[in-house]
């Protein structure tokens, strides 16, 4: 009988541990904070063709959402196109939550007239984002926007406090629509040179008056002489490098996707496809005229390209006059990759700034730690596998599996995908796959990306950020690890390889998911050239290092006949609130390791 007692006492003051958590978890979570996006066509005329674009809430580009660090985010996205939709967030880590990563591999698409909720925290992120549709080569289209995470108040920045937020979203573009380059591609066609540059969803100003058309219209920037702006720059764009700069204007470079850099100015900056920037700019200038924003294609004859040229105008209140003469020069480097290269790897860490934790953000010593495994990923110029055109990593061109890879996981789908991706180029035929990496939880690795295609290829890995450890031409052989930067290489989620050559990173598994890896150009990206690398903790039982299936997950695949389907009305936020959610989530979590 005492037995007994003693242990009904000892459950009872768990219960009560329990429900003191639960008011403390209430009353001292992390803000919220909640966007409705709504994604429709719209006709807009960018380069002087009227043409359908992807809008968000009617806005081309699409609205900012602008959060604080450790902010619980709440999106309600509302699919009013005409074909399935998914939004990823590029450079936002989901911890412990890839159900939210907006990508094939782990979500089923939303249907066209249906809604999603992604619900998510920015765990200890700073910097400059962007969200974007991930499937259909819909991001040819728009659909994209800017997607900024400050720092809490207690952490300082390492740049006295500037006087306002710009935002710059460059890219190429077609005229023509997303489902017609889609067609090009299906056909085994590529998808030739773009018909333009946008800065901002808007055409070049006319300067001059034989390339550039006149009725077009173009963005203009207000400033104030004198002042300094933060101005966050990504090129969301298909597939070509852009050179930006202003002219007469120094670009003090201070962050990239989420961690500061040391600051040092640059005349211009290439910005690769899915890459963002962060400058501070100050309004040094005499306002005798305007000045030009300029976003031209790398690697290309100029003569060719010439009106491939995105411009914009940086315009003082005070000015007296308009923009005029030739643009900006741009580096005098076609054929030469040697200048860019070297000035991709002067970009590094600020070590001794805090970054979204009030500790400097070069204490991780990444350059101590043992490499557990390597993968070498090589891409080579497309080919045609079964009589379709296809890319590849590794000789394997990537197929989504029907159901999302760690939905099948939990519910038990065999044969769904493949743990087999090969660590190296294998001496085979290359062919259409499901394969993903089983990767090791707690792990450090080294990807070496070859690029043997004729195209600069961005590179991107979700779920994580990787340090940029080495970057070179020719063939990498492991003598190249002797040129590594194991002191202050970048972090950052997206990463340019010069054609004919390799670029190295350096990366944590330390969470948990199945986590896309794919390049960011978006004709390689839609043929195939991506895989996912599962990272699980065999040893978690009690969903501490990694989210539960949210309550509002869709179904598909194998497991469609779950799926219930959704009223034209309804809001997939669990029992009615977020916040709740979220805080049960937590509770959970906090119960569970408590109680065992």
């Amino acid at each position: 009988m005492a037995s007994f007692f003693m242990r009904s006492r000892l459950v009872l003051h768990r219960v009560c541990c329990c429900i003191a958590l639960l008011f403390t978890l209430c009353f001292a979570a992390d803000p919220f904070a909640e966007f409705k996006l709504e994604y429709t066509y719209i006709t807009v005329s960018p380069l002087g063709v009227p043409q359908q674009v992807i809008a968000v809430n009617g806005k081309f580009p699409g609205p900012v959402l602008n959060v604080t660090t450790n902010y619980n985010v709440v999106v309600d996205v509302r699919n009013k196109l005409d074909e399935d939709l998914l939004v990823t967030w590029s450079g936002i880590q989901m911890r412990r939550t890839s159900w939210q990563d907006g990508v094939l591999g782990t979500n089923c698409a939303i249907p066209a007239g249906w809604n999603f909720t992604y619900q998510f925290q920015v765990k200890d992120q700073i910097g400059s984002f962007f969200y974007f549709p991930s499937i259909n080569l819909q991001r040819a289209a728009g659909g994209f926007g800017s997607f900024i995470v400050t720092n809490r108040n207690i952490i300082p920045i390492p740049f006295s406090p500037p006087d306002g937020d710009i935002v710059i979203i460059i890219g190429d573009w077609y005229t023509r629509s997303h489902k017609a380059l889609r067609k090009d591609l299906d056909d085994g066609k590529q998808l030739g040179m773009p018909d333009g540059v946008l800065i901002n969803g808007k055409g070049p100003y006319r300067y001059n008056t034989t390339l550039v058309p006149d009725g077009i219209d173009h963005d203009t920037i207000d400033v104030d002489p004198g002042k300094t702006y933060r101005v966050r720059v990504h090129n969301v764009g298909v597939s070509t490098c852009l050179n930006f700069r202003i002219q007469n204007h120094n670009l003090l470079l201070v962050e990239t996707e989420g961690y500061y850099t040391s600051q040092q100015n640059y005349t211009s900056v290439d910005i690769h496809v899915g890459q963002s920037y962060t400058f501070l700019v100050t309004m040094d200038q005499n306002a005798s005229s305007d000045y030009y924003i300029v976003a031209s294609a790398r690697f290309v004859n100029q003569t060719i390209w010439q009106k491939v040229t995105g411009v914009g105008i940086l315009h003082y209140f005070n000015s007296k006059g308009k923009a005029a003469g030739p643009l900006p020069d741009p580096p005098n480097d076609v054929y030469d990759t040697s200048y860019a290269l070297n000035q991709a790897m002067s970009i590094r860490q600020n070590v001794s700034a805090s970054g979204a934790r009030p500790n400097p953000q070069g204490s991780f010593h990444y350059g101590q730690i043992n490499v557990t495994d390597v993968y070498f990923l090589k891409s080579v110029p497309p080919v045609s596998i079964d009589g379709k055109l296809r890319a590849t990593f590794n000789g394997i061109s990537f197929k989504n599996p029907a159901t999302p890879m760690r939905l099948a996981d939990v519910y038990y789908v065999k044969g769904d995908y493949k743990l087999d991706f090969p660590n190296k180029p294998m001496n085979r035929p290359p062919k259409v796959d499901t394969s993903i990496i089983n990767a090791t939880y707690k792990g450090f690795i080294e990807i070496v990306l070859q690029n043997n295609d004729t195209v600069v290829q961005s590179f991107h890995m979700d779920g994580y950020s990787f340090f940029v450890a080495g970057m070179g031409s020719g063939e990498w052989t492991e003598n190249n690890r002797g040129s590594y930067n194991r002191w202050d290489a970048i972090s950052r989620s997206t990463t340019q390889v010069f054609p004919g050559g390799w670029t190295a990173v350096l990366v944590s598994l330390d969470n948990v998911g199945v986590w896309n890896l794919r390049a960011e150009n978006l004709d390689r990206w839609y043929l195939g050239q991506e895989t996912y690398m599962r990272v699980i903790n065999p040893e978690d039982h009690s969903n501490k290092t990694e989210m539960p299936v949210p309550e509002n997950v869709l179904y598909c695949g194998a497991l469609a006949s779950k799926q219930k389907k959704q009223k034209a009305s309804s809001a997939t936020t669990i029992f009615g609130s977020s916040e709740l959610y979220f805080t049960l989530l937590l509770v959970f979590s906090a119960v569970i390791s408590f109680l065992f």
